[in-house]
């Protein structure tokens, strides 16, 4: 698989599948390594899919830090300089999701096709969980956290009668994050597209969990509200809905594929 430079650094890519062009931006700590991936699956039957380490993380340079949410917009515009694509469709995953609008603001010429998921503007829109305060949790502590954040609904009764469910968000807990991470992690506490949202003018769907505790459903609905003709859509799960929740893949996919308004 392939690393090409991009914004000065060497980024880690894949391409897969066919189709018109998809840019996914995936979240806080994401490695293309890490199983299970969203790129794969239904996805990639419908689009040609890029997906990528963002800087810092998987296989990716780690360049001297601060990062700036700008840096990250930088790299998937020069990335797609890097492949050949003029414009695209983009999904922005959670902390992909911030990326994402950035991109769409900084470069609107690349993006075609918007959809923002688990996501949050940062500022008047609220932000996203300070995922940062948990590395100075107990490693008990921080699991029991992080279950409550990735679905509301997670208390000792609900993890008993749902187990797939809890299975499901086991592969999401993480440990505290290395050098990399917590780039990435200082850069999204200052994410604030709040003032900035109605300079987005592609189609763009706005989706989230009705259960999620890291980006609640009143950032999306604040999203949705500021984003010039955006649509919303909510699902049946928290944080990582779009495996929680079956109606929510084919929804955004089916989104992601059309032309005109949303």
């Amino acid at each position: 698989m392939p690393f090409g430079t991009a914004n000065g650094i060497s980024l880690y890519y894949e391409l897969d599948g066919a189709g018109e062009r998809l840019l996914f931006i995936s979240g806080t700590g994401a490695d293309l390594r890490h199983q299970p991936r969203l790129s794969d699956g239904p996805m990639v039957k419908s689009f040609e899919v890029l997906a990528y380490d963002q800087r810092g993380l998987g296989q990716s340079d780690v360049p001297e830090g601060p990062y700036a949410m700008a840096d990250y917009a930088n790299d998937a515009a020069a990335l797609l300089d890097l492949v050949g694509w003029d414009s695209c469709r983009v999904l922005g995953v959670s902390f992909g999701g911030m990326v994402a609008q950035e991109l769409a603001i900084r470069h609107p010429e690349r993006v075609r096709r918007l959809a923002l998921a688990c996501t949050s503007s940062g500022g008047a829109g609220g932000a996203s969980y300070p995922l940062h305060e948990l590395a100075d949790l107990s490693a008990d502590e921080r699991e029991r956290r992080q279950f409550q954040l990735l679905d509301t609904r997670c208390d000792a009764d609900w993890r008993e009668a749902n187990p797939d469910m809890v299975a499901l968000l086991s592969a999401r807990v993480r440990q505290p994050p290395e050098h990399g991470p917590r780039l990435q992690l200082e850069a999204r506490s200052h994410h604030d597209t709040a003032e900035r949202l109605g300079d987005i003018r592609c189609p763009t769907l706005v989706c989230g969990g009705r259960y999620d505790g890291i980006a609640p459903p009143a950032n999306s609905q604040y999203l949705s509200a500021l984003i010039p003709g955006a649509r919303l859509e909510m699902f049946d799960g928290g944080h990582i809905f779009f495996v929680q929740d079956p109606t929510a893949m084919p929804a955004i996919i089916a989104f992601l594929s059309g032309d005109g308004p949303p």
